[in-house]
């Protein structure tokens, strides 16, 4: 019992990892799905949702201004959800025809904020963005372009993390976002990708549905819910925002804790998630779910490998003790990561060890806030 544990364990580590990221890799080889992509210009409502960012919200605003489409067929809803700052004076300054503002006093949280947002809004093609980070030029028009296919629904960008060099956990947050993307790619030329990047995705308007108001990911939410209703949802490497890496491990792990404890509440929301029996529901199975229980499956390795490794014959003892070495050098190696990033100092392997252990704890801690039904509104510049 106590060695199938151990094996069990090890396999699901390694499809979470490794297994399903090859699998998908495969499929989008062996039947990729090409987007008939074309240089349309359907109206634009770029919705942004926003709570106390006085600081970014001219600069964003500028930005999305000076993007190469036609300005008469782009506007942009601001909707300012309870800012305390000076949030809304600031957006009030650009308030023309082609930049809407909604403010109003009290807190509702941000899936209430979209939804009004989407509500105001003309455009035949909602596009979702942040306050904090930039939208390349050429986005908005690389965004659009795959809605010259019929069956697609809903198009990610690609965020792009800047300054991940210039710190230890930039830099392993950068890697790790680096592996999510090809994966996403290849969810994407396969058939669909699971979610989008929260900073830089758009759908059609006819196609919205109205978020539950404690909704934490609606970049998961809206277009997994387009996905089940059997439209495509694509990766468009070329539509590009830029975020600044954060170099503070406290601030990811909350990053993190909150994107887990929203995984954690999809499948409330949307418990067919929990059946995979399609591709799309497989995929959000692999790469969603098991994501959540990996930290469990490391804990019962350990201690599985503990208990098999002190109680076996001397024979079997060399190997599972073996295993249980290269475990400790692993966590020995998690501790010296997070020794050096104190320090900031880099050593490449470690960091990236740290920042994975990181992430894993933190889908333990968004469990126990899921089932306590501990909930954060609002994410700053996610």
């Amino acid at each position: 019992m106590i060695e199938s544990l151990f094996w069990i364990s090890i396999a699901a580590i390694l499809y979470t990892y490794a297994g399903y990221p090859i699998l998908v890799w495969l499929l989008s080889r062996l039947r990729a799905h090409e987007v008939l992509r074309a240089d349309i210009t359907p109206r634009v409502s770029i919705v942004i949702a926003c709570h106390n960012e006085q600081d970014n919200i001219e600069r964003r605003i500028r930005n999305l201004i000076g993007c190469d489409y036609p300005a008469e067929l782009m506007e942009i809803v601001i909707v300012s959800d309870g800012s305390t700052d000076f949030t809304a004076e600031v957006a009030r300054r650009y308030a023309t025809n082609h930049v809407n503002l909604l403010a109003y006093e009290s807190q509702r949280g941000k899936a209430t904020a979209l939804n009004v947002g989407v509500e105001i809004a003309s455009g035949e093609i909602i596009i979702f963005a942040d306050a904090r980070q930039s939208f390349e030029p050429a986005a908005i028009k690389q965004l659009v372009a795959n809605f010259a296919d019929p069956i697609v629904g809903a198009v990610s960008g690609e965020l792009l993390l800047d300054g991940g060099g210039s710190s230890s956990v930039g830099e392993g947050v950068g890697l790790y976002w680096k592996y999510e993307k090809w994966i996403r790619k290849s969810e994407s030329r396969a058939g669909s990708t699971i979610g989008a990047t929260g900073a830089i995705y758009a759908i059609r308007r006819a196609l919205w549905r109205p978020l539950p108001a404690t909704t934490i990911l609606d970049d998961v939410y809206t277009p997994m819910g387009i996905a089940i209703e059997g439209h495509r949802v694509v990766f468009e490497e070329k539509a590009r925002a830029h975020d600044i890496t954060t170099d503070s491990a406290r601030r990811e792990f909350a990053r993190k804790v909150r994107t887990l404890t929203g995984n954690y509440q999809l499948c409330q929301l949307m418990p067919r998630l929990l059946v995979p029996n399609n591709l799309l529901l497989f995929q959000f199975y692999s790469h969603k779910l098991m994501r959540l229980v990996s930290p469990i499956f490391f804990l019962l390795l350990f201690a599985s490998n503990l208990i098999i490794a002190a109680s076996s014959s001397v024979a079997v003892q060399l190997f599972y003790q073996a295993a249980f070495g290269a475990q400790l050098i692993f966590y020995v190696g998690v501790l010296a990561g997070g020794y050096l990033l104190k320090r900031n100092r880099k050593v490449r392997l470690l960091n990236f060890a740290y920042v994975f252990s990181l992430m894993n704890a933190a889908a333990l801690v968004g469990l126990i806030y899921f089932v306590r039904g501990k909930r954060n509104i609002w994410a700053r510049g996610e």
